[in-house]
């Protein structure tokens, strides 16, 4: 099956030169977000998995600027016409990728390789400790049932 319904992605182009590169992330005309809400950003040890949450009321956008991740998102929306599939994204330097998660939709993450990643994300919604839009699940959730062993080829 193909790409969850609403996910986006946006190959990112780095404009290099003698003294390094620029690149952007995220544009207003881009139309990604239909409000802004936060920006954050964390950094996550080699062989970290943070999975598995989901918001009720909120989109996200992923980028991670340094080190690598495998990034697993999982359609549990229950009127989406991909309610049910799985996507893997590998995501970071070396695949420099901007991912939009709808709202509904679980997402989680392991860092991969032997360095720490940093993740920033967009928000449309500003945290409320009040009421936390983040619903858990297990990392190794049966309904999801991912594998995040790595297969030797």
């Amino acid at each position: 099956m193909g790409i969850i319904e609403g996910v986006v992605t946006k190959q990112l182009v780095r404009h290099c030169d003698d003294r390094g590169f620029f690149m952007e992330i995220l544009r207003d005309d881009d139309k990604l977000l239909t409000r802004f809400g936060q920006s954050s950003l964390s950094m996550s040890y080699p062989g970290v998995i943070k999975a598995f949450h989901y918001h009720e009321r909120q989109d996200d956008i992923w980028f991670f600027p340094v080190g690598n991740a495998q990034v697993v998102l999982h359609d549990l929306r229950e009127t989406s016409p991909t309610k049910g599939v799985t996507n893997v994204f590998y995501m970071g330097e070396i695949n420099p990728l901007l991912l939009l998660i709808p709202k509904g939709v679980a997402h989680g993450y392991r860092v991969l390789g032997s360095n720490p990643v940093i993740i920033t994300y967009y928000t449309t919604e500003a945290y409320d400790p009040a009421s936390p839009d983040e619903q858990r699940l297990a990392w190794n959730d049966a309904g999801i049932n991912f594998d995040w062993t790595t297969e030797n080829r």
